[in-house]
């Protein structure tokens, strides 16, 4: 896994979609993440319709709003994230065989060993490229 693109999101968006993966464990956590320009503002919490410890599916309606809400905020859904209450922040085999859209970015926080830690990827023909992840303070925007 190589680095070669970063991706902007403030640390109020970040420390949201931790708390949502600590409020959902032992399940996943999973919900997207929208911008405004070029940094992640907004998260977007979904339910885990599988309510399963190791893989997330959206609800179809859910998504629909989600994009309909963005849309009508002027904002672009940007990644995809979900937690890994166990398990490092790296896609496992079923992340990546169900990472469908090259063009988003795919966040994992991982709650392992009691320390949360998120990172993000682009996962594109199965191939896995971790982005950096740049935490904006809010102020600065």
């Amino acid at each position: 896994m190589e680095s070669e693109s970063a991706m902007k999101i403030t640390k109020n968006a970040l420390e949201a979609i931790t708390a949502h993966a600590k409020k959902e464990s032992p399940i996943e956590a999973c919900g997207y993440l929208a911008q405004e320009g070029c940094i992640i503002t907004r998260h977007y919490e979904l339910a885990n319709i599988d309510r399963s410890p190791e893989h997330f599916s959206f609800d179809p309606k859910e998504q629909f709003a989600v994009f309909r809400d963005a849309r009508s905020n002027g904002l672009e859904i940007r990644a995809v994230y979900h937690s890994h209450p166990a398990a490092p922040a790296r896609p496992s085999a079923e992340d990546i065989k169900l990472a469908f859209d090259p063009d988003l970015s795919y966040v994992i926080v991982s709650l392992a060993g009691g320390k949360a830690d998120a990172r993000s990827f682009k996962i594109k023909n199965a191939k896995v490229e971790q982005e950096v992840l740049e935490v904006i303070d809010g102020d600065k925007l």
